[in-house]
This record gives C-alpha cells, sequence and structure tokens, in this order.
C-alpha cells in the first residue's frame, strides 16, 4: 500500500482552517492550499507565482543566478576613459566590472554615472583612477543573506568568486529579486507589440510567445514550426519539460537561456548568438 502525502485528501475548507490557524504540517501542505485557493480565483495567478519564488527563495544559492564570468562585460583598469565609450553604448549597463590581467582578477566596479561626470573633466583618466571597490560572494551564499547584504550596504552589484578567489560571475540586485517577482523589465526593454528586444550585436531578450515565422524573418533562421507557431513552444518540446529560470537551450548557433517561466509557461528569454559560429553581426534588426 502506497504512502499518502498527509494533505493529500484534506478537504479545500480543512486545509484553509489550518492555514488560518498557522498549522499547516509542511512546505507542500501549504502550496497544495495557495494553488486551489488560485484556482477558485481567491488570488490571481501572478500572486501565486511570487509566493513560490518567496518560498523557494531561501534554498537558492548564487551560483544558481549569476552571469557566469564569460558573459560579463567588463573594462580593463588600464584604458583611458574616452575608449571605453563605445563599449558602455553598446552594453547599456550601469556598472561593469574592471579586471585586471584577465577575466579571473575584478579589482573594481565602475559606475557610468562616475564615468559620465569624471569623462566631462579629463578624458584622458584611466577607468583605475575613477573605479569603486567591488564587493566580492562566495557562489555558495544563499540569496536571502545577499539580499540582507545588499540592502545593507546599499550595493547592487557584487563579484562572485570561487574557491580559489577567482572571479566566477557577477550577481546584481535584479538577479536576485527576480527570483521573486520574476523579470524585472526597465526602459530598455520592448514595448507591449514587440517581441524582441536586441540589446548588443550578440544578445537579445524575447518573449516567448514570439511567433516563430516572426524569429526566422528577424534573424534570417530557418526554425522549424511545423509542429510548434512559438519559440516557447519550441523550447519547452526540446527540454521535454516546463524549465526553470537559468536553463539554456541550442539551436544551431542560437542559445536560448529562460529568464522567467513558472509553473504553467514560459514568459521571456535571452538569445545569445553564440561567438564560436561566427554570427551574430549581421542581425541589427529591424
Amino acid at each position: 500500500m502506497s504512502e499518502e502525502h498527509p494533505g493529500e485528501h484534506r478537504s479545500w475548507l480543512e486545509r484553509l482552517g489550518l492555514f488560518l490557524t498557522g498549522e499547516p504540517e509542511d512546505r507542500e501542505d501549504l502550496l497544495v492550499f495557495l494553488r486551489d485557493a488560485q484556482k477558485r480565483h481567491v488570488i490571481d495567478p501572478e500572486a501565486l507565482s511570487m509566493i513560490e519564488g518567496v518560498m523557494q527563495f531561501s534554498e537558492l544559492r548564487v551560483r544558481d543566478v549569476m552571469i557566469p564570468r564569460v558573459q560579463m562585460v567588463v573594462v580593463p583598469q588600464d584604458a583611458e576613459l574616452e575608449n571605453i565609450f563605445p563599449l558602455v553604448i553598446e552594453s547599456a549597463h550601469s556598472r561593469y566590472p574592471v579586471i585586471g590581467e584577465d577575466r579571473t582578477e575584478v579589482v573594481g566596479v565602475l559606475l557610468v554615472k562616475d564615468l559620465l561626470g569624471h569623462s566631462m573633466k579629463n578624458r584622458a583618466l584611466l577607468v583605475k583612477d575613477i573605479m569603486r571597490r567591488a564587493q566580492f560572494v562566495p557562489e555558495s551564499k544563499r540569496l536571502n543573506v545577499l539580499l540582507r547584504e545588499f540592502r545593507a550596504t546599499r550595493s547592487h552589484m557584487a563579484i562572485v568568486v570561487d574557491e580559489y578567489g577567482a572571479a566566477a560571475g557577477l550577481v546584481t540586485i535584479e538577479d536576485v529579486l527576480e527570483q521573486i517577482v520574476g523579470d524585472i523589465e526597465d526602459e530598455h526593454d520592448f514595448g507591449e507589440e514587440e517581441y524582441i528586444f536586441r540589446k548588443s550585436a550578440q544578445e537579445f531578450t524575447l518573449k516567448a510567445l514570439t511567433p516563430i515565422d516572426d524569429f526566422n524573418e528577424y534573424f534570417n533562421s530557418d526554425l522549424s514550426d511545423e509542429e510548434f507557431d512559438t519559440v516557447g513552444g519550441l523550447i519547452v518540446h526540446k527540454l521535454g519539460h516546463l524549465p526553470s529560470r537559468g536553463e539554456k537551450v541550442d539551436f544551431g548557433n542560437f542559445r536560448f537561456v529562460v529568464l522567467h517561466a513558472d509553473n504553467r509557461r514560459v514568459h521571456l528569454l535571452k538569445l545569445v548568438i553564440l561567438p564560436e559560429h561566427g554570427a551574430g553581426e549581421d542581425y541589427a534588426g529591424d
């Protein structure tokens, strides 16, 4: 005889009573109640998604959400300010890791507001002259602890280091908060009627509902639309399950990274044109 879950056969009313008296027996019991509440339209799907994100939050570690070292947009410490403006304009970030000899050696952080302020006075200054101290965190740090540190220090970005002290990647406060609220759109994101947003020559953000026909037309590609109409449908089919944030799928020289998904569908994707295939520079978009 198979073992039954303690809350499996409780009525919705019984689970409500347990919840109101603070007596759910475990996390799964609470989730069953909340999902029932969503089905009955007591709470909306977005609220349920956020609650689930909060409940999973403390279990996640920095390594689960960090931007890997190879994907960091960095500036050399010995570069003159006037020489890094093209990079800053192209990538449109507000903070950049400053490196020494290579990407494993992060020596500071450059803030764009500092760059603009100092470049108006003396563009011959070097990046190391105006960089700020970097915050370093281990890959194993829990996200809830990191969020408290971000709030206490009023920091927005930290450099993730491995067991040898080398930079393994970076993590931002936005990366942390998105685990709770989903992808955070800003002034650079696409509009309501748009599907694809170009961030750089090799990186794009796109809605999972992007029609494959539109994708193929935009990128001059030939992804199959015989079985699925949207890019999100193709991704789910390729993985064989509903993916979670951070999962990756490659189609030729296209790498799709899940940015936002819940227990029902994928919402937002990052597309990277893999540089080893020599593609991406021609994808200027509409």
